[in-house]
């Protein structure tokens, strides 16, 4: 059974009493009846409507269909919407082998609607007077149309103001954000310092060991305090000087800070893997090492390496 829009749209057809050319007048045709049918008012067609200006022109004056199907294989109509404020759309049909390619453009928007058409799925094989015969599955071409180009063009309004949510709306979102936000992040012992858009991260007060290496992330080391046993050394720290800083720790090593890790360095009591060979030597521990190193080579020697 037809659908009243099927029915208005060939009431349109039958109203006008076009002429046809051949089956591409006819869709074109139905494509021009279908927004008639839903309210809007033909104010170009023909040669008026290919003009650059034809979609900027103020008129809004009823216009009759004459010279319609004057171009070869292509057709424009310029429509306007009483209910939208005389919101002019501008509709081209273009003829590509055996489909027609339709175009829609309202007034303001830079992206047009689109739809191609099997031109031989509606149009009937009968070409008499009578015009419910020269089509075929007109309901569906209709309803194609609605969905594909007039509620498109009629809703894209709607859609974009439904997307976007009110001013009301998004304040209070905005507000519900900021208040979890200040409930869940911890207020700073230090408050950072502003200068000129640029924040310094704060200066933790306190010093570290090896137990505890280092500052954490998004700090300033600590200045100064030799003695707290922080692994960030300088050229000039008097942990590098023998018999300075820290006392020594593991068997006489010197330079590490007391509670250090430690990780044995070689099987103990294997020569040339004692930990203080790896510490600055003085000139008797310089002697120590070349003894060693000695040793070792004669091992070597009296095993053949």
């Amino acid at each position: 059974m037809a659908s009243d829009k099927s029915v208005s749209v060939m009431a349109v057809i039958r109203a006008a009493r076009p002429s046809f050319r051949n089956n591409n007048d006819k869709v074109a045709f139905a494509v021009h009846a279908s927004f008639l049918a839903s309210g809007h008012v033909l104010t170009a067609t023909g040669p008026p409507a290919f003009s650059d200006t034809a979609l900027a022109s103020t008129a809004t004056d009823e216009v009759g269909i004459d010279h319609w199907n004057e171009m070869d294989d292509e057709y424009a109509f310029v429509y306007a919407n009483p209910e939208k404020e005389s919101k002019k759309v501008l509709v081209k049909c273009l003829v590509i082998n055996d489909k027609l390619i339709v175009d829609a453009l309202a007034n303001g928007e830079q992206k047009p609607v689109h739809l191609e058409i099997n031109v031989g799925d509606y149009v009937g094989e009968n070409g008499g007077s009578n015009y419910s015969s020269q089509f075929n599955n007109l309901d569906k071409l209709v309803k194609s149309l609605d969905s594909e180009i007039l509620s498109k063009l009629d809703g894209s309004q709607k859609a974009s103001s439904s997307t976007n949510p009110t001013s009301s709306e998004t304040s209070e979102r905005s507000r519900t954000v900021i208040i979890d936000s200040d409930a869940r992040a911890p207020e700073p012992s230090d408050p950072q310092r502003h200068h000129q858009g640029i924040v310094y991260p704060p200066v933790n007060p306190g010093g570290f060991s090896d137990l505890y290496p280092g500052p954490g992330a998004g700090m300033y080391p600590p200045r100064g305090d030799f003695g707290s046993g922080s692994m960030l050394l300088g050229p000039n720290d008097p942990r590098w000087i023998r018999g300075v800083g820290e006392p020594d720790s593991f068997g006489g090593l010197p330079g590490v800070p007391q509670g250090a890790r430690y990780d044995p360095i070689g099987p103990p009591g294997v020569p040339g893997f004692e930990p203080n060979r790896f510490v600055r030597p003085t000139d008797s521990a310089f002697e120590d090492v070349c003894m060693t190193l000695d040793k070792i080579r004669s091992i070597d020697s009296s095993h053949g390496f």
